[in-house]
């Protein structure tokens, strides 16, 4: 027996506005019973989906993220035909936070069910539901209802229903007893007051990220044996070559920095031309390109150690430099600038095809091109500079072997971040080579390794015997590696090492792990925590998460592990966790209405879901929220941000607000 209760009141329009300003419909979907038959028809649904959000497809493993499915009230004169089918282009990829393959839509997408009738009359009456997430956020499973009923052999004429998801109104309470303590009573404007959940901009982030990256592998690039001794040369030649006309010379190295930063944006740019946007999107998680990864970094460490030198043909490079003699002007200086990349790429090579290997997984269609700029734009930049100011050259260090512990150096950190590629692919494939303590403990050997190598323990094929001195950088960037690889050690018995976090597999792939201290939820029932809270006259940290909420666990993992965090939440705060994809059916099904729609609660997920809805106006996840033990708001909502200052700041001034 279902129990109906009727909402009995509706927000003003400006009380709705600080709850519709939080709330997120970033998927619409338009339902279609298509008809192709007599017999049959088909139940379409379209869905046109936010740039940066993904609509997750049909059976996906049970342990993974919300599956699309499609379920019946009541099929009455209908049979279904088959199961739901995705249609459209999906996207596959391997998601190491749940260890599995998932599929989703972007952009767009639709499911179709097939069904034939079975009787004159039919009845299609149910609901698709589905789940979506962006980078930062998920929805909570939701719901398209759709109803259909009409004559098999009638018109047709094909019923479209556009189904947005609904602004929820105001409720005091969806259970008698919950109107008295006002558990359920909205507090959106209570929680506005406190200000806006600040929202971080993580694709500009991320650009500025991709070009320092770049900058520093170009200002490493400069150091090494193919390019320092060539800076002199070039510099000297402008020089000269204007010496009647300085300003000229200048202006030549300036046109010379130029081209370089032109040539590199271009291999930028024509590494997403040649991949496309969306296969960069899905290279970080593809685990054949990952393997390919792999090798491509150890066989660069192997350049850099010594073993051969990778070079282009020596006929490119005379060819280039051959017509930049012949020619005159801008196209002869563009010419000697791209028989540098040529001449130079035994160096360069590795370096770039690291940094493209990095910035093409971001997910930024514009990431190889804004890291090819900052490449460029260190390498460039001593070529002009030195032109400006000539005296400089006569300071400039000597050629030597300190270039080559350059290379060694960068040989040692490519084979590091070769295993975090191949850590993907063991990942995908179920491997179980590079569990975790393995990827640890060869991470612990590479870097120790290094720190030997520069203290002159370890000898290469292009290092100089006799030096037997240790120069001061040597020393400490020695130092510095051998704590580093220290620092790893207790990582094997399952220290969280939150420094090499983003790098090392899931904590959960490691077989022993002394490490118990982790965080335990209090109560996973939001009247029953509140009802302690109130006993106990302690606020209360509502944490609104879900089984697939992968930022829920990255959270998780990188905040809340943090003693500081976890002390405070342990010691001063109920702990409330509300699964909002939680499938148990409540004991009775309950019928809410929502901005004048009715819409059925059938599982516990269903219910904390609408309580984020209609008491904190949000429906996404991960999402936080401190209130009393009355349910009043003690600070801003908070969101998706693995700042631990930031979170504890958070925590600190709901407890200094309860205690007023």
């Amino acid at each position: 027996m279902k129990k109906t209760i009727v909402l009995t009141y509706l927000f003003a329009l400006i009380g709705m506005l600080p709850m519709l300003a939080q709330m997120q419909e970033p998927v619409k979907f338009q339902t279609e019973l298509k008809k192709i038959s007599d017999t049959e028809a088909e139940l379409v649904f379209n869905a046109t989906i936010d740039a940066g959000w993904h609509l997750y497809s049909t059976d996906l493993p049970e342990d993974g993220p919300i599956s699309a499915t499609i379920n019946f009230d009541q099929l009455e004169g209908a049979e279904l035909v088959g199961s739901l089918t995705p249609q459209g282009k999906v996207v596959e990829h391997f998601d190491s936070m749940f260890e599995m393959e998932l599929r989703y839509f972007e952009n767009k997408g639709s499911f179709v069910q097939k069904v034939k009738f079975t009787g004159e009359n039919y009845t299609l009456k149910g609901y698709l539901q589905y789940g979506a997430c962006n980078d930062e956020n998920c929805l909570p499973p939701t719901d398209v209802e759709f109803n259909y009923t009409g004559n098999a052999n009638g018109a047709t004429s094909v019923a479209t229903t556009e189904v947005e998801a609904p602004a929820p109104v105001a409720t005091k309470s969806i259970v008698n007893e919950m109107i008295a303590n006002n558990l359920w009573t909205p507090v959106i404007d209570e929680l506005a007051s406190y200000g806006q959940v600040e929202e971080s901009t993580p694709a500009n982030q991320s650009l500025w990220i991709i070009f320092i990256t770049g900058f520093i592998g170009g200002l490493v690039a400069l150091f090494t044996p193919c390019v320092w001794p060539i800076i002199p040369m070039t510099v000297s030649f402008f020089l000269k070559r204007s010496k009647n006309d300085k300003k000229k010379g200048i202006r030549d190295a300036w046109l010379y920095g130029a081209s370089i930063v032109v040539i590199y944006v271009i291999l930028g740019l024509a590494v997403t031309l040649i991949f496309g946007a969306s296969a960069l999107n899905a290279l970080s998680t593809n685990a054949v390109f990952n393997i390919l990864f792999f090798l491509m970094l150890v066989v660069f460490a192997a350049s850099f150690f010594g073993a051969f030198e990778i070079t282009l043909p020596s006929s490119w490079s005379n060819a280039v430099d051959n017509k930049a003699e012949n020619t005159t002007g801008l196209l002869s200086i563009f010419l000697m600038a791209f028989t540098l990349t040529l001449v130079s790429f035994s160096c360069t090579g590795p370096i770039i095809g690291f940094l493209l290997v990095e910035v093409s997984t971001s997910g930024n269609i514009v990431g190889p091109a804004i890291g090819m700029l900052g490449f460029a734009f260190a390498l460039a930049l001593p070529f002009t500079l030195f032109a400006m100011f000539p005296s400089w050259l006569k300071s400039m260090p000597k050629s030597g072997n300190w270039m080559n512990v350059i290379k060694v150096t960068l040989g040692f950190l490519e084979l590091a971040f070769a295993l975090k590629f191949l850590s993907v692919a063991d990942l995908a494939y179920g491997w179980h080579i590079l569990d975790r303590e393995t990827f640890l403990a060869l991470w612990i050997v590479i870097f120790a390794l290094l720190g030997f190598y520069l203290l002159g323990k370890i000898k290469f094929p292009h290092d100089e015997e006799e030096d037997d001195k240790v120069s001061v950088p040597r020393f400490f960037l020695a130092m510095f590696s051998l704590a580093f690889a220290v620092y790893m050690v207790p990582g094997l018995w399952g220290a969280p090492l939150r420094a090499i976090s983003a790098f090392a597999p899931p904590a959960h792939t490691q077989d022993f792990v002394l490490n118990k201290n982790e965080m335990k939820t209090h109560f996973l029932d939001y009247e029953e925590g509140m009802a302690y809270a109130k006993k106990a006259g302690m606020p209360v940290l509502l944490d609104f998460t879900g089984h697939g909420c992968v930022n829920c666990r990255k959270m998780e993992n990188a905040v809340w592990i943090d003693q500081d965090v976890k002390q405070i939440i342990d010691n001063d705060y109920v702990l409330i966790s509300l699964y909002v994809d939680e499938k148990a059916p409540l004991p009775e099904q309950i019928v809410v209405n929502e901005n004048g729609k009715e819409r059925t609660l059938r599982s516990v997920g269903d219910k904390w879901s609408y309580l984020q809805r209609v008491k904190f106006g949000a429906n996404a996840q991960p999402f936080y929220v401190l209130v009393d033990n009355e349910g009043n708001p003690l600070n801003k909502s908070y969101s998706y941000d693995e700042d631990v200052n930031k979170f504890l700041d958070f925590l600190k001034t709901g407890l200094k607000n309860y205690k007023k």
